[in-house]
């Protein structure tokens, strides 16, 4: 099996269109991040996409030829492949693979086709409506950018996609199928009827995401992309290229219980999972990239899954970092595993933002407001989903 390395990174998010923007606002995060207004039908969209640039000279001839989380995908990994130094001319297309986690793409065109259908009484829909909602739009589109030619699919397991997609990627790789992979996650959930939909379930936060406090309410929706560009460890001697970090392992899990109840047994059973495919014990994880949504439900259930996987009173320190960057869904995977890869290379772990006191039932060391200097070696990132679909992934140091 061949090792897999990390090479490049690419963020997009309401931080900001750059990876250093991201980091900044990780770990200095405005403790008042909400939706605009305060309103809970708004959510929270990326700072500045900068399509222009993004797409110029590129198989997106025109934004309006995609669904927003294709563009925010394309975005995000023409960031990342400039950070990995990756070109064609370095690499054999076909054997590249793009596989992008997507929870609900292509709701923005639908809600917007159906707002022209049923409210303005146009019966001639576009036709780019198709092409655009398409569940596999970010991968299609990612390779027709960028001319890779292996394969290429989007994984759709609600929160879990970007987590699940790295794992996957990474297996690829593993088994020596691609070379390289394009992974992580994408989305755009902030139309009028996917908000009005969430608000139904009465999961969103009408102030501010509070992970783990004792004041949450509720998770803040966010778009965004967040991709990783992974390598084999020859493919990047090969090219006399420096990786970030090494993915150890993945693990991955189903509930069978219920659609929207979270459960521990199930959570424990995917970073199960990724310890042992990953091949390091409990004691050896460093920090935990926590799902944590700042629901009551989650954040108690979250913290007694890390309890049954590292016994009571030895969870390493964790922390939520959507009290800064909101739940951008499916894409929370792909933006959370770069969260994770930054804190492990910089020595600091982003803080819980807005913890305003702690609570009981969620009694572990989640990095409270203010970043922290905490040496790591290796790490876990966390996806918890409605459906009980789990994924894990564990990335260590060179």
């Amino acid at each position: 099996m061949k090792d897999v390395c990390v090479s490049g990174l690419g963020a997009l998010t309401p931080l900001g269109a750059s990876l250093e923007e991201f980091w900044s606002g990780l770990v200095e995060p405005s403790l008042k991040f909400a939706p605009p207004s305060g309103c809970p039908q708004v959510g929270v969209p990326v700072a500045e996409i900068r399509s222009s640039e993004f797409i110029a000279g590129s198989a997106v001839s025109h934004p309006a030829l995609c669904d927003r989380s294709a563009l925010l995908a394309v975005a995000a990994t023409r960031s990342a492949l400039e950070d990995a130094g990756l070109t064609t001319d370095s690499c054999d297309p076909g054997r590249v693979a793009v596989i992008v986690g997507s929870g609900a793409a292509g709701v923005a065109t639908l809600d917007e086709e159906y707002e022209r259908f049923y409210r303005q009484g146009q019966l001639q829909l576009s036709p780019l409506t198709v092409p655009k909602m398409m569940s596999s739009s970010a991968a299609s589109w990612i390779s027709m950018t960028f001319g890779f030619r292996g394969p290429a699919f989007v994984v759709a397991s609600a929160c879990a996609s970007g987590t699940h997609s790295i794992g996957i990627a990474a297996q690829l790789i593993e088994s020596g199928v691609v070379d390289v992979a394009v992974c992580g996650g994408t989305d755009s959930y902030l139309a009028e009827g996917a908000l009005s939909a969430w608000q139904a379930i009465g999961v969103l936060s009408e102030d501010t995401c509070r992970p783990f406090a004792a004041g949450r309410t509720g998770l803040v929706l966010a778009e965004g992309a967040g991709v990783l560009v992974l390598e084999s460890a020859e493919h990047a001697r090969a090219r006399g290229f420096v990786p970030r970090a090494r993915v150890l392992g993945a693990g991955s899990s189903a509930d069978a219980g219920h659609l929207t109840r979270p459960c521990a047994e199930g959570m424990a059973s995917a970073m199960t999972g990724a310890l042992r495919s990953a091949s390091v014990s409990r004691a050896e994880i460093d920090y935990v990239n926590a799902h944590g949504t700042g629901t009551i439900a989650n954040d108690r259930t979250e913290t007694a899954a890390l309890k049954t996987v590292f016994g009571v009173g030895s969870v390493p320190v964790m922390s939520s970092t959507k009290g800064t960057t909101g739940h951008a869904l499916g894409a929370a995977g792909g933006i959370e595993a770069l969260a994770a890869l930054l804190a492990l290379e910089h020595g600091v772990l982003p803080p819980t933002a807005n913890f305003d006191a702690p609570d009981p039932a969620c009694d572990l060391d989640c990095v409270p407001n203010t970043a922290r200097e905490h040496r790591t070696r290796t790490v876990m990132s966390n996806s918890f989903a409605f459906g009980g679909l789990n994924a894990s992934v564990v990335f260590g140091r060179l």
